[in-house]
């Protein structure tokens, strides 16, 4: 690693006020999910000019590529997210995921000959539900893939976040419309129906898990109080700590929302909304390398704790049941200042955020290149790996 490690970090400083470039113009035009077509454009047009082998609209998405360095040696991926929020934009940081991502396989490309070693950067669409990692993994992006990484804004320096899984779904109540006043007799209220679900999940939350969550909204309940609905329709999201305990919660909620439907003497319906996001296996090896590596560009980066943990649901987990796969975090915003909240928006366009671009980016690309030089590393990291899938398919709520 002789000089390597100053050789990415000053190939990051050298192309910052491009990096922070990027970061400054997708916050500018935050795009939803599937819809990040500025944001594709923009960033596989510097991908193509740095050398790589770029594949736009990849793997069925439009707004998905995949961009290729390096002619032989170990193949680590670097993931870049760039959809937004409605409403509150980047206050999820994903511009600043994109730059990191985009900083860390630019800079990386750099060494990939002299340590024999291959970049993939993915850009991986409608993180915020759409499963656009999903997608990859269906169409066979992973395969070949030896390690995957990406980073993540937050309130503090941590190893990885606490991923749980989730589902989410839309359901429908059908009934039957009445004047409320002149012949609710009838009349079959969808309403009721939605609102009687709704009290089963609540007499649920009592006996499920300590980690797992549920929550609903109501979308549609209506349209006047003198009129019986006959359509009523919620969304609900259903979390749980492992996949194989998010299959059974989900069942177990569907039954109470139907359990609604029959009392009301309306019929049901259930969809998914995108695909179901799995629990990420941290592998410790390419953890303590990025660690090690953010801790050269003078951040002090320690596992979660009670003051440092952040939990939510990503599709970077389903990526980690296939390779292994890291995802750090770092720090943007001041402690307490939590994502997606339109505050966080604000730091993801600050000064902190555009230090995270650049100490992120040469933190990625020296993990990327202490796999290519050591493969005795990610050797390790591949035991750890098959060791962690099957202890979680051996589970007995799997």
């Amino acid at each position: 690693m002789d000089g390597v490690w100053e050789q990415v970090s000053a190939e990051v400083d050298r192309r910052a006020h491009v990096l922070l470039d990027v970061s400054h113009r997708l916050h500018a035009r935050p795009e939803l999910g599937f819809q990040e077509r500025f944001a594709h454009e923009l960033l596989t047009g510097i991908l193509e000019r740095e050398g790589f082998a770029v594949e736009r609209h990849a793997h069925g998405m439009e707004t998905g590529f995949v961009a290729r360095a390096g002619t032989s040696g170990p193949v680590i991926a670097v993931m870049c997210e760039y959809d937004a929020l409605p409403e509150i934009g980047h206050a999820c940081g994903h511009n600043l995921i994109a730059a990191m991502g985009l900083g860390a396989g630019l800079a990386a490309k750099t060494v990939s000959d002299r340590l024999g070693g291959r970049v993939v950067v993915f850009g991986t669409p409608a993180e915020e539900g759409g499963g656009g990692k999903v997608f990859l993994i269906e169409a066979g992006g992973l395969d070949g893939v030896d390690a995957a990484m990406m980073l993540h804004g937050a309130s503090a320096d941590v190893t990885h976040m606490d991923v749980v899984a989730i589902e989410r779904m839309s359901v429908e109540y059908s009934g039957a419309t009445a004047h409320a006043a002149a012949a609710p007799h009838k009349g079959r209220n969808a309403l009721d129906a939605a609102v009687l679900g709704y009290v089963n999940v609540a007499a649920l939350r009592q006996h499920i898990g300590a980690h797992e969550r549920v929550h609903g909204v109501f979308t549609h309940g209506g349209t006047r109080p003198n009129i019986v609905p006959d359509r009523a329709a919620a969304e609900w999201y259903v979390r749980s700590p492992q996949a194989g305990g998010l299959r059974a919660l989900a069942e177990r909620v569907r039954a109470c929302l139907e359990a609604g439907a029959h009392a009301a003497q309306c019929s049901m319906t259930s969809s998914p909304i995108g695909p179901a996001y799995a629990d990420m296996i941290h592998n410790g090896v390419l953890g303590e390398l990025y660690r090690a590596n953010a801790a050269r560009t003078g951040r002090d980066v320690r596992p979660p704790g009670d003051d440092g943990a952040i939990v939510g649901s990503t599709d970077m987990g389903n990526v980690s049941y296939v390779v292994p796969s890291i995802h750090p975090m770092i720090k943007v915003s001041p402690s307490g200042v939590s994502l997606h909240t339109p505050e966080f928006a604000e730091y993801a366009r600050s000064e902190a955020g555009d230090t995270a671009v650049l100490d992120g980016a040469k933190a990625l690309a020296m993990t990327v290149a202490d796999l290519w030089a050591r493969p005795e590393l990610l050797e390790k990291a591949k035991a750890e790996f098959e060791a962690a899938v099957a202890a979680r398919q051996h589970r007995p709520d799997v």
